[in-house]
């Protein structure tokens, strides 16, 4: 079962989130700041990481700089979601580490399609 840490401070976006992946047969494990998810990017191990970029203690982009440049954890996948649909910010997401980068509210198949895309990249069959 494919294991993915959720890093979301809003709760309603988080239990839709855990709700929908769940539904689809993935393990959801949950952070709710930028220091924890490098804590549980280490200690949980998931094969992907769906990380919102505005977050508190440490936002999405230092915490997924902190996540590449550790070496237990610099090969996950990393897909950055932020409300910010600003030009420049997909290219900021992809220059702290980001695989891949999507807008809020989410748009389900899409992430869908980008999770399987990032995951596929990272483990060929």
């Amino acid at each position: 079962m494919v294991k993915i840490l959720v890093v979301e401070d809003n709760e309603d976006n988080r239990d839709m989130l855990i709700r929908r992946l769940e539904r689809r047969g993935f393990q959801v494990v949950v952070a709710l700041d930028g220091a924890s998810a490098v804590e549980m990017a280490r200690d949980a191990s998931p094969d992907l990481i769906l990380m919102d970029m505005g977050l508190p203690i440490l936002d999405g982009w230092q915490a997924t700089s902190l996540i590449r440049h550790m070496p237990q954890t610099r090969s996950i996948p990393i897909i950055g979601l932020s409300a910010n649909a600003m030009a420049g910010d997909r290219e900021k997401g992809l220059a702290a580490g980001c695989n891949d980068y999507d807008t809020k509210p989410v748009d389900m198949g899409r992430l869908l399609e980008k999770i399987g895309v990032v995951l596929n990249r990272n483990n060929p069959s």
